[in-house]
């Protein structure tokens, strides 16, 4: 499945989100299935299996690392999760182990700002790794991208733990 092709969207990793949830609003209210309500069983069905698709192609569009994924899919590059870490720099492997031990020693001594500190700046490499996919594949350069959306999946799982952390603490 293209989901751009899907929601009628340019092939892009830079989207206007808003813009093409607008999009999704539409072609979920064309293909509602009170508007099929007399239409024969078979295109009840096939309304409904769009409304699927356009509602998968809208949860790969608005999260940015199943949107690199599916343009590199769709550039005829291999995806997976084993593969885009194997791309992952060791520089960049060192770095993120530090990070997390950095961010293991604040939630030992309940330090929120240092929690604090270490998501911003991980928010801000995920604000330049956007940047970077955003050029790259603009200019057609999907190969080259794979390990920069593996490091953007490493920066999910560290701000997925600090939003742990703050639940955790909030509780």
């Amino acid at each position: 499945m293209d989901p751009f092709a899907t929601l009628g969207i340019a092939r892009a990793f830079d989207v206007d989100l808003a813009a093409v949830e607008k999009v999704h609003r539409e072609l979920s209210r064309a293909l509602h299935p009170d508007r099929y309500v007399g239409a024969s069983p078979s295109e009840r069905r096939a309304s409904l299996a769009k409304a699927v698709e356009v509602n998968e192609a809208w949860r790969v569009v608005r999260d940015p690392i199943r949107r690199a994924d599916a343009l590199l899919a769709l550039s005829g590059v291999e995806v997976g999760e084993g593969r885009d870490a194997a791309k992952a720099a060791p520089a960049f492997l060192m770095d993120m182990l530090e990070q997390r031990e950095a961010l293991s020693e604040a939630r030992q001594s309940k330090d929120l700002d240092a929690v604090r500190r270490l998501a911003a700046a991980i928010q801000a490499r995920v604000r330049d790794v956007e940047r970077e996919l955003t050029a790259g594949f603009a200019r057609g350069e999907a190969e080259g991208l794979v390990g920069k959306v593996g490091e953007l999946k490493f920066y999910r799982r560290f701000l997925d733990e600090v939003s742990a952390i703050e639940d955790e603490w909030a509780a």
